[in-house]
C-alpha cells in the first residue's frame, strides 16, 4: 500500500504526454502545407524567372532547396515554441529536471533524417552542376559543358563604365545594344578592356567575370520575349553603380532584321575597329576613341566619358 507521501506526490497516477507526437503531427501538417505553397504559389515567381533555360534551371534549384529548407525551419520553430510553452519553468519550481541518459529512437531518427537530407542535396547539387548547364550560367575560360549547337555568339566587353557587344557572325560590328533571338542557343564571350568587371544578365541567369586578357564563356537560350537588365556586379571604379543597360529578346526574324540593318549602318566604322578576337589590347582600342564616340560607345577604351558621368575622372 502506497504511503500518504507517495499518493500525494506530483505526477503519480498521471500519464506523461507523448511529447514527440505533439511535436511531430503539427510539424508534418505545417511542412506539407508550406511545401505546397512553395511549389504551386511561390515557385513560379522565384528569381531569376524563366526568361532562359539557364534561368529556369536556377529557379528550379531554388525551389527544391526551399522545399528542403521549409520543414527544417518549421521543426526548429515548432520545437522551440513547444519547449517554451510546455517545458518552461513554473513559479516555485526550483528542482532539476529528470536525468536523461539518451534515447535510441531519437538518435536513429536524427542520424537517418539528417543523412538523407545532406546526401540527397549532395546528389542533386552534383547532378545540377554537371548535367544541365555545366557549372551554371558562367563557365569560365574552359567550360566543362557545352550545348550541342551554338546558334549565335555575342561578345560582351566591359570597360569603365559601359558594356558593349560585338556580333562576329554579322561582320563584327560593336554596339551598346544587346539584342538576342528567342529560342536560339547563345554563347557569350566575356572580356574586359581595363579592370575586372562582371557581366550579369540577371533575368537570363547569366553571370561571368569580365577580366582583361581572358575570355570567359557563358551559355543561355532565351525562351521568352521581353527586356532584361545587364549590370556590372564587380566593383570597378567610381561609376560602377551606373554601369548597366538593358537588353532585348526578340523573335528570330526581328533579330535578323536588326542585325543586318545594324551591320550595314555601322559598316564604315566597323572597318576601323580591331579585327574580332576573344581579347583585345586596350592600347589599340584607345586610338579609336573619336570613332567609338560617334557610335555611342561612351567609354569604350577611348578615354572619353559621356554626359551621363557628371564628374570627369
Amino acid at each position: 500500500m502506497a504511503s500518504s507521501e507517495e499518493a500525494g506526490a506530483p505526477g503519480v497516477g498521471r500519464r506523461e504526454r507523448n511529447h514527440g507526437l505533439w511535436i511531430f503531427v503539427p510539424w508534418v501538417i505545417l511542412s506539407l502545407a508550406a511545401d505546397l505553397v512553395i511549389w504551386f504559389i511561390w515557385y513560379p515567381h522565384l528569381p531569376p524567372g524563366r526568361m532562359s533555360d539557364v534561368a529556369a534551371g536556377q529557379q528550379f534549384d531554388i525551389a527544391v532547396l526551399s522545399l528542403c529548407a521549409a520543414p527544417v525551419i518549421l521543426f526548429i520553430w515548432i520545437y522551440g515554441l513547444y519547449a517554451i510553452v510546455v517545458w518552461r519553468r513554473r513559479p516555485g519550481d526550483d528542482e532539476d529536471g529528470p536525468p536523461l541518459q539518451g534515447n535510441s529512437r531519437v538518435s536513429v531518427a536524427w542520424i537517418v533524417g539528417t543523412s538523407a537530407l545532406v546526401l540527397g542535396l549532395f546528389g542533386f547539387g552534383t547532378y545540377q552542376l554537371i548535367v544541365p548547364n555545366g557549372a551554371g550560367g558562367g563557365q569560365g575560360p574552359s567550360p566543362i559543358w557545352k550545348p550541342g549547337t551554338i546558334n549565335l555568339q555575342v561578345q560582351a566587353i566591359g570597360q569603365q563604365w559601359v558594356w558593349t557587344y560585338r556580333y562576329p557572325q554579322f561582320g563584327g560590328f560593336e554596339t551598346t545594344q544587346l539584342v538576342l533571338p528567342e529560342g536560339d542557343q547563345i554563347q557569350f564571350n566575356v572580356t574586359s578592356l581595363d579592370v575586372i568587371h562582371s557581366f550579369w544578365a540577371y533575368q537570363l541567369g547569366v553571370k561571368a567575370d569580365a577580366n582583361p586578357g581572358v575570355n570567359n564563356v557563358a551559355f543561355a537560350k532565351p525562351t521568352q520575349l521581353g527586356t532584361f537588365i545587364v549590370r556590372c556586379s564587380e566593383l570597378c571604379g567610381l561609376w560602377h553603380g551606373a554601369m548597366f543597360n538593358s537588353g532585348r529578346v526578340v523573335t528570330p526574324a526581328a533579330f535578323v532584321t536588326w542585325a543586318r540593318h545594324t551591320e550595314a549602318r555601322l559598316a564604315s566604322v566597323t572597318k576601323l575597329l580591331p579585327p574580332y578576337a576573344l581579347t583585345y589590347d586596350p592600347t589599340v582600342i584607345k586610338t579609336l576613341g573619336p570613332v567609338l564616340v560617334k557610335l555611342g560607345l561612351t567609354g569604350a577604351g577611348g578615354g572619353w566619358f559621356g554626359p551621363q558621368v557628371p564628374v570627369q575622372p
